[in-house]
């Protein structure tokens, strides 16, 4: 087990330095580079851009200013927001609880409302449920997300006034139920497409399961159906779906990036658009590091489930 988490492992920050050497090049080669918001201030001359340039130290060749933003990084020196001249963790820091409570609650609604539909769709092939659930998961797979956030908007806000519009909170309430009341429909939104792909996948992984002979097995000693899917079925198949959901969180993340916008929601995804409009480079280099650390983190950790619920795959 040691030898599978320590090649997991360095394989993971094998990915995060190249992640970092590409994002970091790519900011940096865009039009204006770092200093494009300082260059449209009309009161900034060449020679001044030039001075804050130094100053910062973005006349050095590009390898060596990725050399030092690493080893700063690795100190726990993220760097500071143009903006403010905070620290860019601390700008993370302000944002990171609203993402984190939009992405948990709208992916534990997709597992566990995916599995179910998943698994009735299996046990229920060609049913007029299963017809409904595939051409409900083909439409959530082809309408884009920021749609369905401005039709439910349109229906829920405008039109029944069940929930708001936008924002996580009301200002001047905050309590846990107003919290609540802004989540629902952002939540609903960014979940409806992971929805469609748990689904597709676990009734793939479920006829698969019910396929395999300790299945029949089970039928031929008398075990009932519900205590053969409930005991044998549901674990087996479960056990792909671990590895999806850590390949679903940058999804995720690009999911919540577009509701975060719809739904003005203060999470990271609206500070990264918000600082791409800013040029506010520090930030937005610190929310894609941030950003594939938890990706990287999640894959890990569904790596760990697996090899731990099932020896095979460390042994391989």
């Amino acid at each position: 087990m040691s030898g599978f988490l320590l090649n997991r492992l360095s394989q993971s920050v094998v990915l995060l330095v190249i992640v970092s050497i590409i994002g970091f090049t790519v900011l940096n080669l865009m039009p204006g580079g770092p200093l494009a918001q300082f260059g449209l201030d009309p009161g900034m001359t060449q020679k001044d851009v030039e001075r804050l340039a130094t100053q910062l130290g973005l006349n050095r060749p590009l390898w060596i200013q990725y050399l030092d933003w690493a080893w700063r990084l690795l100190q726990g020196d993220w760097g500071h927001s143009f903006r403010d001249g905070s620290s860019v963790l601390a700008v993370i820091g302000r944002h990171l609880l609203a993402t984190l409570l939009l992405m948990g609650t709208s992916t534990a609604f997709a597992i566990a409302v995916g599995a179910w539909i998943g698994i009735r769709g299996a046990t229920h092939r060609y049913s007029l449920f299963d017809y409904c659930a595939t051409v409900g998961a083909m439409v959530a797979l082809s309408v884009p997300t920021f749609w369905f956030g401005l039709i439910g908007i349109y229906i829920f806000t405008l039109k029944l006034g069940w929930v708001p519009a936008g924002n996580m909170y009301t200002i001047g309430d905050g309590s846990v139920l107003d919290y609540l009341h802004h989540l629902i429909l952002p939540s609903l939104v960014l979940s409806l497409v992971h929805v469609a792909i748990w689904s597709r996948y676990m009734r793939t992984a479920t006829l698969d399961a019910l396929s395999q002979d300790f299945v029949k097995t089970a039928r031929a000693k008398g075990v009932s159906e519900r205590r053969i899917l409930l005991k044998h079925v549901v674990g087996n198949a479960l056990l792909p779906m671990i590895t999806l959901a850590g390949m679903q969180l940058p999804s995720i993340l690009t999911g919540a990036l577009v509701t975060e916008t719809v739904f003005t929601w203060p999470g990271m995804g609206r500070l990264f658009l918000d600082s791409l409009g800013y040029s506010d480079y520090p930030v937005v280099m610190g929310l894609l590091i941030f950003s594939a650390i938890l990706v990287v983190l999640g894959n890990l950790i569904a790596d760990i489930i697996i090899a731990t619920v099932d020896p095979r795959i460390r042994l391989g």
